[in-house]
């Protein structure tokens, strides 16, 4: 059987079926043929400039206008309506009033039409009316499987066949960058700037409001387009987050993702939703959504394009230390400002390399870095630095900053820069000056040396290659596998029963009981917290618990305990407790009315030998629940110390968001202090994160404060929050990244008699997915991968990231893990894996099982239950690819259900499987 990752050693299909390719965007991008509806004569009408960009471009598909009023548009025969053009359209675009557009689109779906783009506006931006006329678009386009653009877009342009099939009159220039936009207005901008500054573009597209094409099915198409390296997005808003971070995480391994995104501040907010009638969220969970998918945000135009050259030229850093060498101290501490202002640092010089800078440049050279050469430096001394620059072992990139002095030419100081181009480090360049460096930018453009015209930006673009790295390596770190980490099903199912309960009382506010008794079944620790209905009770309590002892109101609709004078610290003794327990059941009686006191909890005393943290979760309108940590305590909201993640997260994602926040530093151990457990932390964050996917009936928890000493972590005070009453279990949120598929575990025996879990795979199966590929004999590599793929290539960390890492949403991966009693422990038998196409509601599926266990109803098994999960996704065929001698997956494949065939070349079979 083929392997789905076709990219590394399978073969691509030979043949889709016909259903599949009208679904994918190719249509829409490399038309054959296109029609214009709204066709016009008339000057400075959409339909007129449309027509004529078609007709006088480069595009050699069949143009065809349609106008019922006019029999010739431009000296082109008109057609009344779609279903009167005489051959088969690939696209049509309309610039028609928006009260007719819902029928045309109904006619092009009945006519076979496979994409149209919508330029027309007056829609959802224009309020209840406009979103009717949408809502009857949608009815027609559910009707087939046309695509859309827009509406109220610019339309789009492919430089690469010369179509533009916008209604602006100058054309892209060719090139390697895609830039996506939902500002037309923006997009003729960048055009008019592109062609001063000679930049050019594989592909122009103007989304409009993204009634149906919308950010994930673009960045899946142009990650897979020959002719794209680099794919820019001017966002305004999201959309659907879960296909927006599903794309974007898989296609970032290969292609830069870089987004400027409106509506950083409140006010812009208000002005992207109203430009685009979408809602625009929180713009520090966006932030977190961009980390989590391996996209780099840019917050201005200029450097949108600066990092789409600076990517695609040069190597990412490995940290964050950038070496600055300079012949003019003062832009070089321009750049230093920008640098540390944007989160780089400057790395710090070897004795080494300071040593042989002392050699050769004059005593009162800077010492350090920034290296100034200084101004009477020539091109010889400025060359023997950047040597020596390059080299140092503390550096992670390097910057060249040359102002035109009469000793140093630039055009000689960039020629000997050329040698460093490719290296492992990046090197960036600004050459600043007019026209008597021209020469050296166009030497050091060439050779592939980003240049600058001034240093600060060149410090920012390192500073972003930087946290571009981070986002990758954070993305695809192979995370550690604890044992703390598992959570039991008993747990979930006692969890589910808590909040049955208070939702059957109709509340919304868990007790404070409650809330700790349900953290403590996800492993969370807990401090000991008791019920106490009457003053006698709870004098009782604090006494077989041990004094001192808090006191907190017990209530079943109270939120914030401190609010209402229902917390009582430090209590010494009975008299004490006696006093507090009267006084919170005044205070709360005055306060909220006596009705609301159902009595107090008792707690030991705990000392704050630690430091107070704060793990929350709430919901963002567009990517679900979002986690919170940071400083806590009484002041959290002063200190404003808290990064934000989304779930789920492993060990690695665990411990990334720790290292945003200020406590972190104080978390590892400072000024004589020993360190916080921080594994047991990062373990408390994953169940945590589990514990907000799982339990959906959840809408906010506080655990504040969260102690944090390196003898013990604990929860001392937490609150949770449930849905509405109303809220029915459709309406309740989903997750931005699918969790992890609970549903598809369960254990089986094989003939032999051993029992397998099967369950989807995590990042952490990484090291028993290498010892798993160790097993494979030769013959069952070949009949697998169509070759013979080294054990090295094979368990590179590039692959298995790829099927280890994988978005449950784009494809399922089962491994059947056997546990040995004796020992503990772990391998993998088998793997069974569904990969859906980008194009098409389809997917090809494979399976794999260690030699020793062949012939055991492994293999079956895996595939019937990856059958059985393509159902569950409304998938509507499945594939698969094997060798003519397989005999053995054949037999499996038809005892499935699946029709073989041969391809044209006979040097394989395809299965297919209607669902």
């Amino acid at each position: 059987m083929s392997s789905p990752e076709t990219n590394v050693v399978g073969k691509l299909l030979q043949e889709k079926p016909t259903a599949a390719k009208i679904y994918g965007l190719d249509p829409m991008f490399a038309p054959a043929s296109v029609a214009v509806l709204g066709a016009s004569e008339r000057p400075g009408t959409v339909g007129r400039a449309v027509l004529e960009n078609l007709l006088s471009g480069k595009f050699q598909g069949k143009v065809y206008a349609v106008n019922a009023k006019h029999p010739e548009v431009l000296g082109r025969k008109t057609y009344a309506s779609i279903r009167d053009v005489p051959g088969p359209v690939d696209l049509v675009i309309v610039a028609t009033p928006a009260a007719t557009v819902p029928q045309l689109i109904g006619d092009c779906v009945d006519a076979g039409v496979k994409a149209a783009i919508v330029i027309s506006a007056g829609f959802r931006e224009r309020g209840a009316a406009g979103a009717a006329l949408e809502a009857q678009i949608q009815e027609q386009l559910r009707r087939g499987s046309m695509r859309l653009m827009g509406p109220n877009c610019l339309g789009i342009m492919n430089s690469a066949i010369g179509l533009n099939a916008t209604f602006v009159k100058e054309a892209a220039k060719p090139g390697n960058v895609a830039f996506l936009s939902q500002s037309g207005a923006l997009q003729v901008a960048i055009l008019d700037w592109s062609d001063r500054e000679q930049v050019g573009f594989s592909a122009i597209v103007s989304t409009g409001s993204m009634l149906d094409v919308d950010w994930g099915d673009l960045i899946y198409y142009f990650g897979d387009d020959p002719h794209t390296k680099s794919i820019l997005i001017y966002m305004e808003s999201v959309g659907d987050a879960r296909s927006f971070l599903s794309a974007a995480r898989e296609v970032a391994l290969s292609k830069p993702i870089i987004v400027i995104k409106a509506g950083r501040s409140e006010a812009a907010s208000r002005a992207a939703a109203s430009h685009t009638g979408a809602l625009t969220g929180s713009d520090e969970v966006l932030e977190a959504a961009f980390r989590r998918s391996g996209v780099l945000r840019v917050h201005n135009i200029a450097d949108l394009f600066y990092m789409a050259e600076v990517l695609s030229r040069q190597p990412r850093p490995r940290g964050p230390r950038l070496t600055i060498l300079t012949n003019a101290g003062g832009p070089a501490v321009l750049a230093t400002d920008a640098l540390v202002a944007s989160g780089g640092e400057l790395a710090e010089l070897s004795p080494e390399s300071v040593h042989s800078l002392d050699e050769f440049l004059p005593s009162h050279w800077s010492h350090g870095n920034p290296i100034d050469v200084l101004a009477d430096t020539d091109s010889e001394r400025f060359a023997r630095a950047l040597d020596i620059a390059s080299k140092d072992p503390n550096s992670d990139g390097l910057l060249v900053i040359l102002a035109p002095q009469a000793m140093a030419d630039p055009l000689e100081v960039a020629e000997s820069m050329k040698p460093y181009a490719k290296g492992v480090k990046p090197l960036l360049a600004s050459w600043m000056g007019g026209h008597s460096v021209t020469a050296g930018e166009a030497a050091l453009n060439a050779a592939g040396i980003p240049t600058f015209r001034y240093p600060d930006a060149a410090a920012r673009a390192f500073t972003y290659m930087w946290r571009y790295t981070c986002n990758l390596r954070a993305l695809y770190e192979t995370p550690a596998l604890t044992d703390q980490s598992e959570v039991g099903n008993a747990s979930r199912l006692q969890v589910a029963q808590i909040i049955q309960n208070a939702r059957s009382q109709g509340r919304t506010l868990l007790t404070e009981l409650e809330s700790k008794h349900l953290l403590s079944l996800y492993g969370i620790p807990t401090v000991e917290t008791r019920a106490a209905a009457t003053e006698d009770e709870a004098t009782t309590i604090a006494s077989e618990i041990g004094f001192p002892v808090v006191l907190k109101v017990l209530s079943e609709t109270i939120t914030h305990k401190t609010d209402v004078g229902g917390v009582k610290l430090n209590l010494q003794d009975e008299a004490a407790v006696r006093s507090a327990y009267r006084d919170i059941q005044s205070s709360v009686a005055e306060k909220v009315g006596p009705d609301q006191f159902s009595g107090v909890t008792v707690q030991p005393m705990v000392k704050l030998d630690g430091y107070e943290l704060i793990l929350g979760s709430s919901l963002d309108p567009q990517f679900g629940p979002v986690i919170l940590f940071g400083s806590g305590g009484q002041l959290v909201e002063v200190y404003g110390d808290h990064a934000l993640a989304l779930p789920p997260l492993n060990t690695t994602l665990a411990q990334r968001m720790m290292e945003q926040t200020k406590i972190y530093t104080a978390l590892r151990g400072v000024r004589g202090r020993k360190p916080v457990n921080l594994a047991a932390l990062e373990g408390l964050l994953v169940r945590f994160s589990q514990l907000v996917l799982e339990q959906r009936w959840i809408a906010e928890i506080d655990i504040n404060p969260l102690l944090a000493s390196p003898k013990r972590l604990i929860a001392l005070d937490a609150r949770i929050v449930l849905h509405a009453p109303g809220v029915t279990p459709e309406q309740l949120p989903k997750a931005a990244i699918r969790p992890y598929p609970l549903r598809y575990v369960s254990n089986w025996t094989m003939k032999d008699g051993n029992v397998v879990t099967i369950r989807p795979i995590r990042p952490e199966d990484e090291p028993l997915m290498v010892k798993f590929h160790e097993t494979l004999s030769d013959r069952s590599v070949y009949l697998r991968y169509f070759s013979s793929l080294s054990l090295s290539r094979r368990v590179a960390h590039e692959r298995l990231l790829r099927i280890c890492f994988g978005d449950y949403d784009r494809e399922m991966v089962l491994v059947a893990e056997h546990t040995d009693a004796a020992t503990g422990d772990r391998r993998i038998f088998g793997v069974g894996r569904m990969t859906k196409l980008h194009v098409g509601n389809e997917a090809e599926v494979a399976a794999l099982v260690s030699d020793q266990y062949q012939k055991q109803g492994l293999g079956f098994e895996l595939l019937r239950r990856i059958v059985d999960i393509a159902r569950d996704e409304k998938l509507a065929l499945a594939s698969a690819e094997m060798l003519p001698d397989n005999y053995g997956m054949q037999a499996v494949f038809r005892r499935l259900g699946f029709r073989i065939v041969a391809d044209e070349d006979l040097t394989s079979l395809r299965a297919y499987l209607d669902l």
